[in-house]
């Protein structure tokens, strides 16, 4: 998981989303309000879902498994729980089918005593803050119960997950060194054509662990060799 970006909704979709509350509260206000004004809002859904493509990692990947193409408008805060949030552009996300509806579907895990959330939303938080990932086996350790709870619930650990991770860590070691190659002898269309391929990929919280440990060019070196490392030192100049 990596931090996103939530974009502006313009006013136009604003004003969809204030019409859809105002319904819910005319039905109700409660999950079957909630849930019957939802599935009628084509045109609202339409526009959420745009909006959130223009938000998502890589090439409209899920916000949660960074793997599979987000297809579905998540509730971060389920429509259950928080029928009066349904149409809250700040409770939507993207994510794909098997995270929506397979892993995560209607839980929302609340600590028994402050009842703070205990979820990574990638919206307002940073998933490093919670969440370590180790490049070699693709597997996700918690650092606080936020992320272990995340882990549990968007099932970050399963076994498609850690393999397609275990695949970007080898597919950066190879391309991090060929695109620092290419940029040091004045290529730069090609250095922005593998730049390109790599940011487009499926995993980018790979990625972006690899340039947070490389900090400084002797840490960089002594973590990852030098033609890594220090390709990983230029990268997180040029990127971020």
């Amino acid at each position: 998981m990596i931090p996103v970006t939530r974009l502006p909704a313009p006013e136009e979709l604003l004003d969809l989303l204030a019409s859809g509350t105002d319904r819910v509260v005319a039905k109700g206000a409660d999950s079957a309000a909630a849930d019957s004004v939802w599935s009628s809002s084509r045109v609202a859904k339409r526009e959420i879902r745009a909006l959130l493509h223009l938000m998502a990692p890589a090439i409209q990947r899920c916000m949660y498994c960074l793997d599979s193409q987000g297809t579905d408008i998540d509730h971060f805060q389920p429509k259950a729980l928080a029928p009066l949030r349904t149409f809250d552009w700040s409770n939507h996300l993207l994510a794909c089918s098997f995270c929506n509806s397979n892993a995560k579907r209607e839980e929302y895990p609340c600590d028994a005593t402050t009842g703070k959330r205990l979820l990574v939303d990638p919206s307002t938080d940073d998933p490093a803050d919670h969440l370590a990932l180790l490049p070699a086996s693709g597997t996700y350790d918690g650092l606080t119960a936020i992320g272990r709870e995340s882990i549990r619930v968007f099932d970050l650990n399963r076994e498609t997950l850690r393999r397609g991770r275990v695949r970007m860590f080898q597919l950066c070691r190879d391309l991090l060194p060929l695109w620092h190659a290419k940029l040091l002898r004045g290529d730069t269309t090609g250095a922005d054509e593998t730049a390109m391929a790599l940011l487009e990929e499926p995993f980018g919280d790979v990625l972006r662990t690899l340039c947070r440990r490389a900090r400084t060019p002797a840490i960089a070196e002594l973590t990852y060799g030098l033609e890594l490392g220090m390709a990983l030192v230029e990268w997180r100049h040029a990127h971020t």
